[in-house]
């Protein structure tokens, strides 16, 4: 891993990349702040901020950086590069540089050469090394789903169909399983936070969503949103991703 630059403290840089204005990035959302509309259909399933999708990128990288932070990133058909940090989502778009990639959100830049990168604010500077790879999840891999999320000890996985307000949880490596319809009780799209309750008044739970980096606590593998459940009191917390194609 490359020696440090900069011997700021990694909350100096965070700050500075919260300075910059999150974007709604392209996907299957409304626009930044937007109230969503509603549908004709009732029964339909709600938008989702587009700051949990991959945006048609086929892989999520991590990245460990100096001073110590992770990052998230992936990057749809080079057109630009959606960053995860600890504190939200960024979409910057292609520079013009020498050599590498670059892109750039006002005055955040990421530039990588193969498994390096470098990312410069305002307030410090990130040298990175691309840690993991994760192939994004399809409809192929998850029919009918337009969000998944997991976590471990105990093992649980929620799934959020993609035409209808229904979730299907797998809670205690799989020896309970409900499927249970839910509303919406928040919807920021510009910070990429979504809270969802049970629609049942005999089987409670929530669901809480935020965009910004997130890795197994087991495996590693990254992932753009942090997610906690919680079902009879009982609370688990772990990793998701929207699923648009």
């Amino acid at each position: 891993m490359p020696s440090r630059v900069c011997p700021l403290p990694s909350r100096s840089l965070i700050l500075s990349l919260m300075g910059s204005s999150a974007l709604a990035l392209a996907g299957c959302a409304a626009g930044p702040g937007a109230t969503p509309t509603p549908r004709p259909d009732a029964e339909s399933a709600p938008l989702m901020p587009s700051t949990l999708f991959s945006g048609g990128a086929e892989a999520f990288t991590a990245w460990h950086c100096t001073p110590d932070q992770d990052l998230v990133t992936a990057a749809p058909d080079g057109e630009e590069l959606r960053l995860w940090s600890a504190h939200g989502a960024w979409r910057l778009a292609p520079a013009v540089v020498a050599s590498g990639a670059r892109y750039q959100q006002g005055e955040l830049s990421f530039w990588n050469k193969g498994d390096g990168a470098i990312v410069e604010s305002p307030r410090g500077r990130l040298e990175c090394q691309a840690h993991m790879r994760r192939r994004a999840l399809t409809r192929r891999d998850r029919p009918g789903v337009m969000f998944h999320a997991r976590g471990n000890e105990p093992g649980w996985m929620v799934s959020l169909a993609h035409d209808r307000p229904e979730a299907s949880l797998t809670l205690d490596y799989g020896e309970r399983q409900l499927t249970l319809p839910y509303r919406v009780t928040t919807l920021d799209n510009g910070a990429g936070r979504v809270i969802l309750a049970s629609g049942r008044a005999d089987t409670p739970f929530e669901l809480r969503v935020e965009a910004g980096a997130c890795f197994d606590d087991m495996s590693g593998e990254p992932f753009p949103a942090r997610v906690t459940l919680t079902v009879d009191g009982e609370q688990y917390r772990g990793c998701g991703q929207g699923i648009a194609l």
